[in-house]
């Protein structure tokens, strides 16, 4: 539970129809092989202590009062089990009847919750025999507990305030206006659901969108347990299909008539994450109680698949839907500033790297879009002390097969100038040596843009942002930034998108050595013709910085949380020991914070995805804020060793 890691699970024994001694015992089976599992919310279906096909035997007496029976045989056992439990039972309160969920914890029935909407249509007839629950919550007495009545209540972890829970059943979250929207909105941050939903051919489909849609919609965990075996099948047959999504991703789930159970664990932090950042999620308890309950604030083994390369979609089809549409995105941004800038030229320096690449390509896409000759995209080469034959030849290449303008200028000369104005010595390899020729470069396209009359496209990407890695007031400028929005490992995709669908072999030949050359600004003179300068042997691996900057900027998450969810993410990689990830994630921490100065004073660029570093939208932070305590925070993280 430490971190925010509820293990969660969602159930479907196998019952028995009015049979509630068999029924209680199959529930404390499952439930306490789900705690020796770790499991610390085990949620399990509507009427499960009854099950729920037995119709007018609801109002049999008997029955109600082996509902009770086994719901003491339930919290007899969960004494000795560290876990909340969720039940169904029928409930006879004041003379009438209602559908329930029992919620206890260590032999403490904590509440008491009826279903809201009762469906009377189809198959379904529920108010024969049930009356609607209540928002008022009143005090019962039921297995000798006094115990709260009603819908509007909340169950909440001491051990882990993150941990709120809320209730709705089956019904309450088909209906137009589900309780769980109320639950949510007075701080539930998992919803359980107990649910009796039978299966008819494309339900499941149905269903799974609606839970995870739900999920998304609430920015909450929701656990959905739904009735199997052993109901009856007079009419109606019962598939046991079990969900648990967290905002609106589907963690776990039940193949229908598969059995077994749905079982992760949710983030409960993430959701205060989400929810902090949200405006339009307003708060409102009124009329809510919230119960109070403990559980041991133990560490939670992660089984849940936690995502190396968050920026990338896995599936191919994704994925190259998802190229095509950030490809549009990006040249839609710079078709309407060289519209609105009556640009005659888009001006490019292209060195042969990745970014560069990517800029050009999306240059062509803008000029196309505009109905334009690409031969308006001028690329610009500037070969000084660290260019290679490789990345010259191929910039050159890719500029011939993309049709586009293209000239050379050599700042060797201007360099020199340059570092003798300063007083630099050339033999001195230092931040001026480098930072030079970066400004000369910027100098040079920014001069060829006014002479003829066109903007300079920015080539920097995301990763480079967060990590300060640009010269300030040299590739860090331009005017009009089209990658700023991608993350370093997105863009290896997108040229690779871009090869997969090149017009020709040659363009596709480029472009994939393109993508095999190391990442470099190939400002040290180059060694015996190859790139001497790594950018990744410098600042780290950029899949690890993304993977930071994702936890980082997306939820607000700590190190110490970010260091396990790197190390869940990377496991098995031999190349990422604890101390390599700790040692990047270190080094993000200062360069993000260093480095803020340089994106305080950011060009325009469009955004793409849910993270983005433009002081003017997503991202505002001082220049000269200070990183002591997320330092001191990694100081607190043991290694091995």
């Amino acid at each position: 539970m430490k971190d925010g890691f509820l293990k969660a699970a969602a159930l479907s024994p196998s019952l028995r129809v009015a049979d509630c001694n068999y029924n209680a015992s199959q529930i404390v089976s499952q439930l306490q092989d789900a705690a020796a599992r770790g499991v610390r919310l085990a949620v399990f279906p509507e009427f499960c202590l009854t099950g729920y096909t037995c119709g007018d035997l609801f109002l049999q007496r008997t029955l109600q009062q082996g509902a009770l029976d086994a719901l003491q045989t339930v919290l007899d056992a969960s004494r000795e089990l560290d876990v909340v439990v969720l039940v169904g039972l029928p409930l006879l309160v004041r003379g009438k009847l209602y559908n329930c969920a029992a919620v206890l914890c260590g032999g403490r029935l904590l509440g008491l919750v009826p279903k809201t909407y009762l469906p009377n249509y189809g198959e379904f007839y529920e108010k024969r025999q049930f009356t609607p629950g209540s928002t008022e919550v009143e005090t019962v007495t039921v297995c000798g507990q006094e115990v709260p009545f009603g819908t509007s209540l909340l169950f909440r972890c001491r051990q882990m305030p993150s941990f709120v829970l809320g209730v709705e059943i089956c019904e309450d979250l088909w209906s137009a206006l589900p309780p769980s929207t109320f639950h949510t909105l007075a701080g539930a941050t998992v919803i359980a659901n107990l649910s009796a939903s039978d299966e008819t051919v494309g339900k499941a489909e149905y269903r799974r969108a609606l839970v995870s849609n739900q999920s998304a919609r609430l920015l909450c965990g929701y656990l959905y347990a739904s009735a199997g075996h052993g109901e009856s099948t007079q009419d109606m047959v019962f598939a046991g299909h079990d969900l648990i999504a967290e905002n609106g991703a589907l963690l776990a789930e039940t193949s229908p008539f598969e059995g077994g159970w749905a079982e992760t664990e949710l983030d409960c932090q993430r959701m205060e994450s989400e929810r902090a950042r949200n405006t339009s999620f307003e708060p409102s308890s009124e009329g809510y109680l919230t119960v109070d309950f403990d559980l041991a604030l133990t560490e939670t083994k992660l089984s849940r698949w936690v995502d190396p390369t968050p920026f990338i979609p896995h599936d191919e089809r994704r994925r190259a839907e998802r190229c095509e549409l950030i490809l549009k995105m990006q040249a839609d941004g710079l078709a309407k500033r060289l519209e609105h800038a009556h640009a005659k030229t888009a001006v490019i320096g292209i060195s042969g790297g990745l970014d560069s690449c990517l800029a050009l390509l999306v240059a062509v896409r803008a000029m196309k879009q505009l109905g334009r000759s690409t031969s308006d995209v001028l690329a610009v080469t500037m070969p000084c002390f660290g260019t290679t034959h490789r990345t010259r030849s191929n910039a050159e290449i890719l500029c011939d097969e993309l049709a586009v303008s293209f000239t050379e200028i050599d700042i060797a000369n201007t360099v020199h100038s340059h570092f003798k104005d300063i007083g630099q010595d050339e033999s001195v390899l230092d931040v001026t040596f480098e930072n030079g020729q970066a400004r000369v470069r910027t100098l040079e396209l920014m001069d060829t843009a006014n002479r003829t009359g066109g903007l300079v496209v920015g080539t920097g990407d995301l990763s480079e942002l967060a990590l300060g890695w640009a010269t300030y007031n040299g590739d860090h400028m331009s005017m009009y930034g089209v990658n700023a929005g991608v993350p370093k490992t997105l863009v290896r995709h997108l040229v690779q998108y871009e090869a997969d669908i090149a017009a020709s072999a040659e363009l596709r030949r480029v472009l994939l050595d393109i993508l095999d050359t190391p990442v470099s600004p190939e400002l040290l003179p180059a060694k015996d013709g190859e790139i001497s300068q790594k950018t990744e042997d410098l600042v780290g691996p950029y899949e690890l910085h993304d993977f930071y900057l994702y936890y980082v900027l997306r939820f607000g998450f700590g190190p110490s949380k970010i260091f396990r969810l790197a190390k869940a993410a990377f496991a098995g990689r031999a190349e990422y020991p604890d101390e390599v990830l700790y040692k990047w994630l270190r080094n993000f921490y200062w360069r993000f914070f260093a480095q803020q100065f340089k994106r305080s004073c950011l060009p325009d660029g469009p955004k793409v995805g849910s993270v983005t570093l433009s002081p003017r939208g997503d991202w505002r932070m001082p220049s000269d804020a200070a990183a002591a305590l997320w330092l001191a925070e990694l100081e607190q993280i043991p290694l091995k060793g």
